[in-house]
């Protein structure tokens, strides 16, 4: 007689910026299901909550901290404020600049305890980032980790892009937004969630400033990305949380983004809960 197990789930983190503070209430649902990934993988903001996660955090550990540090807008200013003006001998060297120190970023937004290495981490994790200068994707599964999660983080403009050993590293999802295919090695069952957002509803005659036309066409981009992703490593679960027309940079909207996450909490459940029932039932027909 063979022997039933349950299936090794891959779950696969996207990018979308503020937007993936949504990914929160599908790691508690894992959590009230009594469930454990295998395997994570996570590009951008879906490195830095995933990396809490594999560290050992729980979905409502994870959405606590994020109310606490992100929850008013004078609060998350001051925090970034904060890093930007931490070395002052920088400053002095350097100037003021515009652009945000994603490993200071970093620092400030993980609680204490992370490990310093994946090694240290409770779950394999694997962070995706773009090495700017050969344009191909880098991804990380061992070694420093605020390293990689910062380079993975570093939106182009907005942060300063990350130098490791011959690498410049900028966001994972310039060119990975949803890293199926590192979620998917050795698993069973692979779930993604996409946190890209949907098309904007303008209101009629706003023409877009600058900055919605270069965050949108990045989102444009990346929903294209998903799309062949999907194709090329097909999820036994995509969730993509609906509600989303939260602007990139906005985090102080925290509790109505995972509101958004939220809404698909109890059909993520039930769907995942279903296909693990599947797994197991066909395991016991061929054993």
């Amino acid at each position: 007689m063979g022997t039933v197990s349950d299936p090794r789930i891959g779950v696969a983190l996207g990018g979308g910026a503020a937007r993936g503070l949504a990914h929160i209430p599908f790691i508690e649902a894992m959590d009230e299901l009594g469930l454990t990934p295998h395997r994570i993988a996570g590009t951008s903001i879906g490195a830095l909550i995933g990396s809490g996660w594999a560290a050992g955090l729980k979905g409502a550990e994870i959405r606590e901290l994020a109310y606490e540090m992100l929850g008013t807008m004078n609060g998350l200013f001051g925090r970034l404020f904060s890093t930007q003006m931490r070395s002052m001998s920088k400053i002095f060297r350097e100037g003021i600049s515009i652009q945000l120190d994603p490993v200071q970023v970093v620092d400030t937004f993980t609680p204490s305890g992370m490990p310093d290495m994946f090694e240290g981490l409770r779950i394999p994790f694997t962070c995706v980032a773009t090495d700017f200068r050969s344009w191909h994707q880098v991804a990380f599964h061992q070694g420093p980790l605020k390293i990689a999660v910062a380079g993975s983080l570093a939106v182009p403009s907005l942060y300063r892009p990350v130098r490791h050993h011959r690498t410049v590293l900028v966001d994972g999802g310039v060119v990975n937004p949803l890293p199926l295919d590192h979620a998917s090695v050795d698993c069973d069952l692979l779930v993604g969630i996409d946190v890209n957002g949907d098309p904007h509803a303008w209101p009629d005659g706003y023409i877009p400033t600058m900055l919605d036309i270069g965050f949108g066409s990045a989102q444009i981009m990346m929903h294209q990305l998903i799309a062949y992703m999907i194709t090329a490593y097909p999820p036994d679960l995509y969730f993509r949380p609906h509600n989303l027309n939260v602007g990139s940079h906005e985090y102080w909207r925290v509790r109505e983004i995972i509101e958004a996450g939220e809404a698909e909490k109890d059909r993520f459940k039930r769907e995942l809960t279903a296909r693990i029932e599947g797994f197991i039932a066909g395991q016991r027909k061929s054993s």
